[in-house]
Formats: C-alpha cells, structure tokens, sequence
C-alpha cells in the first residue's frame, strides 16, 4: 500500500479539548471502516447480481476517554467495540441480505485489521 504522510486534517475530539471542527482520530478512523465496507457491499452486490440502489453505512463505537487522557490508568485505551449497520434500497430477500452481509465482512479490509490482532510497528527518526 502507498505510505500516508503528513495528514495534518485531524483534531482533537470535544470531548478531550477540541474545537470539533476537525475529526478527531477515532471518528476517522470508523470513516474508514465506512468508507471500506461501503465499497466492498457494492462490489459483492455487483457480483452477486443483487441489485441495490442505494443505501447508508453508518458505524459507532464505544471509546472509554479516561484512558486516553490518563486519567484512569486501568481505563482501556482506544474503542472497545464497534457498531456498524448497513440500510440499503434493495428489492433482496432475507437470504441475499445475509449472504451480502457475511461476504462485505470477509472481504472488507479495514474490519478484517480491526477484527484481527494486527501487528504494528512504530518506529522515530531524527531529521
């Protein structure tokens, strides 16, 4: 994947001091979580022949912001649990409903490095 760099557009959320004028970390990224699974919905209905035509993708999660504040330092850090709900314009049936759900979540590749344990390294140099 091509490197991302120097995004500056992030701001901190109200709740820890921002001005909510930009995005804050986490809203960005379930953006991305969004952004991914509604591309990949629309492909694998494509695929599937299942005509949809049009919809909403939207997702919450759930971010304790003692822990990323210091305040508590048992308080997990980061979102704990992630909600997403797809309303589609769609004439599918149950069973296509289901199979469409099931392949957007195989195949969607922002909820796979969510669900999974992806590893990350992190690395600092001096210019």
């Amino acid at each position: 994947m091509t490197p991302v760099g120097n995004w500056q557009g992030a701001g901190l959320h109200p709740a820890t001091g921002g001005d909510g004028t930009a995005l804050c970390s986490g809203d960005m990224l379930l953006e991305s979580l969004v952004a991914c699974a509604g591309v990949t919905l629309r492909a694998v209905a494509t695929a599937l022949e299942i005509p949809v035509r049009g919809g909403r993708v939207t997702a919450e999660g759930d971010l304790d912001f003692r822990g990323t504040l210091a305040v508590d330092r048992d308080a997990p850090i980061g979102i704990q649990s992630i909600r997403m709900h797809f309303q589609l314009d769609t004439d599918a049936d149950d069973e296509q409903l289901a199979t469409l759900v099931k392949l957007t979540e195989r195949y969607c590749v922002v909820l796979q490095t969510l669900a999974q344990a992806t590893e990350v390294s992190v690395e600092c140099g001096v210019e």
